[in-house]
């Protein structure tokens, strides 16, 4: 009996490692309010960087402003997009279309007022960036932003170029 519980344990803990390497299925906003599944956000073939943020969040925004320096030629060389993930609250999720807008950024934006989105992805302090693959696969992931950063970000990009 004993040996079963230790082997539907190990089964368990294995298929919930295998589940943490896609993204998850959760309900979140874009940035006009509508309600999307996040899942649906990947684009199958297509490289995909989220980076969780936030507009009180000094490092996240020169993050995000430094990869807007490169983005357009990444889309092009990579087949990528960012999705820029706000966990910003309910008191401050009015600041983010208007700190979007203000800066330019043409980054598909997603809003994850209650931060499920962010839990079920282990998210505990922004910014977070992750990197999935063209086959929904999260196979990168940083914490925190350093200048250069997006140096270590271009190189993880190029690793998955046929």
């Amino acid at each position: 009996m004993r040996i079963k519980q230790y082997l539907f344990l190990f089964i368990a803990s294995f298929g919930t490692a295998l589940s943490a390497q896609t993204v998850p299925s959760v309900n979140v906003k874009n940035i006009n309010g509508e309600n999307v599944d996040f899942s649906t956000v990947i684009d199958s073939g297509k490289i995909t960087v989220i980076s969780f943020w936030a507009t009180w969040c000094g490092p996240c925004i020169k993050e995000l402003q430094a990869i807007d320096q490169y983005y357009e030629d990444w889309q092009e060389t990579y087949n990528m997009k960012l999705v820029a993930v706000s966990i910003d609250d309910s008191r401050n999720v009015k600041k983010v279309k208007p700190k979007v807008l203000g800066e330019g950024w043409q980054y598909e934006i997603i809003l994850d007022e209650n931060q499920d989105l962010a839990r079920a992805m282990n998210v505990n302090n922004p910014p977070m960036t992750y990197i999935v693959d063209g086959q929904g696969k999260i196979v990168y992931s940083h914490q925190g932003y350093t200048p250069g950063a997006e140096d270590e970000l271009e190189a993880q990009l190029k690793k998955l170029m046929p």
